[in-house]
């Protein structure tokens, strides 16, 4: 597979990856090399990916517990500490090997260890090839608010190997899913009709729709960094499914969603918003309403979670002057940002996922 060209670095696919990488290392002069996983990447990726290595760079591997509950700044100072310890310097380089937590969290520990060294995400799960380790989003979580403290800096180069998805469990495979079927509903209207049956998807030819999938999200952020603009669009699903994921991991009594199940409930109650205002017909929500529940359980919201579901969108971070901003989809395949959503629509969506 080709390369794609991102701002300032590539994304390399499966044999070619390690090709580029092992290049890279013998061209810049680096002092160490430390690479950080979570405890399941240590056991499962780990193995897969050392073989491939071709360096004779002092090798330190930084590991923490799995899970966003830990994607947090005191893991950071941990990590930074850890750092500190083995001699790390401004020509160390990091790579991150795991699903999203790793790569967020690693890239954010890289982008502010002495002002920022070198780093490269390896992503392991779908979730986080499709989606967080593309695009330069480093960060952690403020307590159960998703993604707030972080720096948009971009890695040397991005890997991705789907031989990694040999070792995830289906519902990781489930939740890297909702990303794809986002980036079909924004920005691909032909991208998405290839999963309205996902029986008929032949499952050899997946890596075609992961390289689709990174190439949609490319082609909106080379346009826009920084999200000011058309990268907005990205967060489609996600001004509400940020709240409910942000809620049931805070939440003692609910079982913590994948991000991807959360996404898609955001999906499905922002698609019924986008028919509401006129931006989709009937039979356009009705067909990713039936698509989304066809993949995904549905969750139990009762009435007194919602209150503190909305609560949380005051802390979303598209919000400017107060005001909450949605990403709303325009027919399927097309994007309107900086939409305002009254409250009672946002509850009449509720309403009708529960129905």
């Amino acid at each position: 597979m080709q390369s794609i060209q991102a701002n300032n670095y590539k994304v390399h696919f499966n044999q070619n990856a390690y090709e580029a990488l092992n290049i890279h290392l013998k061209e810049n002069k680096y002092s160490n090399l430390f690479i950080i996983v979570d405890n399941e990447t240590n056991e499962h990726c780990l193995p897969i990916f050392l073989p491939l290595l071709e360096t004779d760079l002092t090798i330190e591997i930084i590991e923490f517990e799995s899970g966003e509950v830990n994607k947090n700044i005191e893991t950071c100072i941990e990590i930074w500490n850890v750092l500190t310890e083995l001699g790390a310097d401004r020509k160390s380089l990091v790579i991150n090997l795991g699903g999203g937590v790793v790569t967020d969290l690693g890239g954010f520990v890289a982008s502010t260890f002495k002002r920022g060294v070198d780093f490269i995400n390896i992503p392991t799960t779908l979730l986080s090839m499709v989606d967080a380790s593309v695009g330069g989003k480093t960060g952690v979580d403020l307590g159960n608010l998703k993604n707030q403290i972080g720096v948009i800096n971009v890695p040397q180069m991005v890997l991705i190997d789907t031989e990694y998805l040999n070792t995830l469990p289906q519902s990781e495979m489930r939740s890297g899913l909702a990303e794809m079927l986002k980036h079909g509903l924004i920005y691909d209207s032909a991208y998405w009709k290839q999963f309205l049956d996902l029986k008929a998807i032949d499952f050899a030819d997946f890596d075609a729709l992961i390289y689709r999938s990174v190439e949609i999200k490319n082609e909106i952020v080379v346009q826009d960094p920084t999200e000011k603009n058309i990268r907005k669009a990205l967060n489609f699903g996600h001004t509400l499914g940020h709240a409910i994921e942000s809620y049931f991991l805070e939440s003692e009594t609910k079982k913590t969603l994948l991000h991807g199940e959360a996404i898609a409930i955001g999906m499905i109650l922002e698609s019924y918003i986008s028919l509401h205002k006129g931006l989709i017909t009937a039979n356009e929500y009705a067909e990713i309403k039936t698509a989304i529940k066809s993949i995904y359980e549905d969750v139990k919201v009762e009435e007194n979670d919602i209150d503190p579901i909305l609560e949380l969108l005051i802390h979303d971070k598209k919000n400017e002057y107060g005001l909450i901003q949605f990403a709303l989809i325009e027919g399927i395949g097309k994007i309107k940002i900086n939409q305002s959503v009254e409250n009672k629509l946002i509850l009449d969506a509720f309403q009708d996922y529960k129905s």
